[in-house]
């Protein structure tokens, strides 16, 4: 019988390893629902060697029994990919099914208890998303118990990617340099007999360094063609031929020099020293090739990051860009001066632990969805600044693109708006304070119209009608006052269907007698005082003498907006009242107020038409009239 792990309730790891956050994710993990098993049944030896792979930073991972069942430390999570929560506890082949008969074929040779390894094996593992090439140092090894029986294996992987990527690249560049070489009129090849002091060169290398190619081509001195080299380059290249004989190796340096036209180009010498029979420098052959054009692009870039910094360093912004996966790896010198961090010290992720602990998430996720979808950043949140304050801030970013659309660098900035922010929470203070005073007018001229109403018992109607005029006023500037988070109607918007809504509600108009149909638009404070006495003067009709006078009746509000006219369209449709015996054009006090209301100060119209079935009112009012923030599609065409 196996030898078991001991735990306190042999369900869980030793907590010494708690600094591993896989310890916590093995734990957690139901492997009853596994062939390995609880925990409490592991095998000694196993629990022995996930103990020593939790605490090790080379990433490892336990193929456990016939299946290859996963466990695995932090630093292979970290190879694994965002996806590792997935991998644990499932087969090896599953895991990857790319490159599944390859684990297969290896979980059978460890089970056969066979240690073997692979040095750059190249596999194309998909760990993002995506399917990739990956080159790998790995290495096998069998664990078995005291009596020789194998439970599975340890697996230590050393990702070796950017090391062959980079002697890939190195290859095809010295391919090109041998490319570079053959090309007729950008290469110059020469051969210094170092003790006679004879350079022998062919045409192109004479003719760069101002040289008569007759004389180069039977040997002249060295210093002839140094002559040609800039008087400020010479020492450097002096050095590289001094070291390059005192070691009897290669030199390779990069230098000026002027050709026989007087134009100075940047070439880059490469060559090796021989030895004599005596062991001495004797002779030195090598090549010149022409680097001015590259050398012109790395001066142009290296000023153009130096305008660039310039620039971003004199700007009032804190700026920083990052790499296509997000990683921050500039700053300008606002950011330091602002933050106070050493410079350096928020490179990578590390920016995020200047951010206030509530914004920190929120940020993170609005970052994460526009790495994900290249979408512009653009968010508020509070960073700490160097005096200890955490202070509002305006984050912009803009992906810069390859002409394929690929992103190629994010650049973006922070912008103090901290007292900005201040002055906003002020001035909607302000706001709310004046909108309650406002409304405590309404309240006084309600009760001084009821006062004059129980002195004046004979103008009661009129007093009546007067204070459902100013209720209705008041409803309406409780639909567009500025409100708090606590006094904001949740799910309420300032469009005109909601407002009519709220208007009529009054009345208990339900969604069986107060239908709408065709377009919503917004409104703003400008409009709701004339809309709210043209709606409330429609529905005090509507229920003296229309629709709303009964139980049956019903109106329809039909809209619509004109695009070429730039004119929304109401349509007041009553229908369902009392008969309506006479076709007739009221012209009461109330049609002058609707008229007053609409065309005096909206710049509409009205025009209502008597049926029997009930009143139709057609009412156009100018979309500009309706919101401050209108923009005529016109104008922006």
């Amino acid at each position: 019988m196996h030898n078991r792990i001991i735990a306190n309730d042999r369900t869980k790891l030793p907590q010494h390893l708690a600094t591993s956050f896989m310890h916590d994710l093995i734990d957690r993990f139901d492997w009853s629902t596994t062939s390995l098993g609880p925990i409490g049944t592991w095998p000694e030896t196993i629990g022995t060697t996930v103990r020593l792979m939790l605490s090790s930073d080379t990433p490892m991972v336990l193929l456990i029994g016939p299946e290859g069942l996963l466990i695995f430390n932090d630093a292979y999570a970290a190879f694994a990919g965002p996806r590792y929560k997935s991998l644990i506890g499932i087969p090896a082949a599953d895991a990857f099914p790319e490159i599944a008969d390859f684990n297969r074929e290896n979980v059978r040779r460890l089970s056969q208890g066979e240690t073997f390894g692979y040095k750059g094996m190249k596999l194309q593992l998909n760990r993002t998303g995506e399917l990739k090439d990956l080159w790998l140092d790995l290495e096998y090894i069998p664990i078995t118990e005291r009596s020789g029986e194998v439970l599975g294996g340890l697996v230590m992987v050393n990702e070796i990617t950017e090391r062959v990527e980079a002697e890939q690249q190195l290859a095809a560049s010295r391919e090109t340099m041998s490319f570079a070489l053959d090309a007729a009129g950008i290469v110059g090849t020469w051969d210094w007999d170092i003790r006679r002091d004879q350079v022998v060169a062919n045409r192109n290398f004479a003719e760069l360094y101002g040289v008569d190619p007759a004389a180069a081509a039977r040997g002249a001195p060295l210093g002839d063609f140094t002559a040609g080299v800039n008087a400020a380059d010479r020492p450097l290249l002096q050095q590289a031929i001094d070291g390059a004989i005192q070691e009897l190796g290669p030199v390779r340096v990069e230098y000026r020099v002027q050709d026989r036209q007087g134009i100075e180009r940047w070439v880059l010498a490469v060559g090796r020293v021989f030895p004599g029979e005596d062991g001495k420098a004797e002779r030195l052959p090598g090549v010149t090739v022409d680097i001015t054009e590259r050398k012109s692009t790395e001066m142009a870039l290296i000023d153009s990051e130096a305008r660039f910094r310039a620039i971003a360093d004199t700007m009032p912004q804190m700026v920083w860009s990052t790499r296509p996966d997000g990683y921050h790896d500039y700053y300008n010198a606002r950011w330091y001066e602002f933050t106070g961090m050493p410079e350096g010290s928020t490179d990578g992720e590390e920016w995020n632990g200047v951010f206030h602990p509530e914004d920190q998430e929120r940020a993170w996720e609005q970052w994460r969805h526009c790495l994900a979808t290249g979408d512009p950043y653009e968010i508020e949140y509070r960073l700490r600044h160097r005096s200890g304050q955490y202070r509002w801030t305006l984050g912009r970013a803009l992906p810069i693109r390859e002409a394929d659309g690929t992103i190629m660098r994010w650049f973006g900035t922070c912008t103090d708006i901290h007292e900005s922010k201040i002055a906003a929470v002020e001035r909607e203070i302000v706001a709310q304070e004046l909108s309650h005073r406002i409304k405590n007018i309404f309240a006084v001229l309600t009760g001084l119209v009821s006062l004059s109403g129980r002195e004046y018992p004979e103008m009661a109607p009129v007093v009546g009608e007067l204070r459902q005029r100013i209720a209705a006023l008041g409803r309406a500037h409780d639909f567009v006052r500025p409100h708090s988070h606590v006094s904001r109607v949740a799910g309420v918007d300032t469009t005109m269907h909601a407002l009519v809504a709220d208007l009529l509600s009054p009345y208990r108009t339900d969604a069986t007698r107060l239908i709408f149909r065709g377009e919503d638009v917004p409104i703003d404070d400008r409009a709701a005082t004339p809309l709210a006495l043209l709606f409330h003067e429609l529905a005090t009709n509507a229920a003296k003498y229309g629709a709303l006078a009964n139980n049956t009746g019903s109106i329809t509000l039909e809209t619509r907006v004109d695009q070429d006219s730039e004119t929304y369209h109401m349509d007041w449709i009553e229908s369902g009242g009392p008969v309506v015996a006479e076709r007739t054009t009221p012209s009461g006090f109330g049609t002058k107020l609707m008229a007053l209301s609409v065309n005096a100060q909206m710049g509409g119209t009205l025009i209502p038409t008597f049926a029997p079935d009930g009143l139709r009112m057609a009412i156009a009012i100018p979309m500009r009239s309706l919101t401050r923030i209108y923009v005529s599609p016109k104008a922006s065409a």
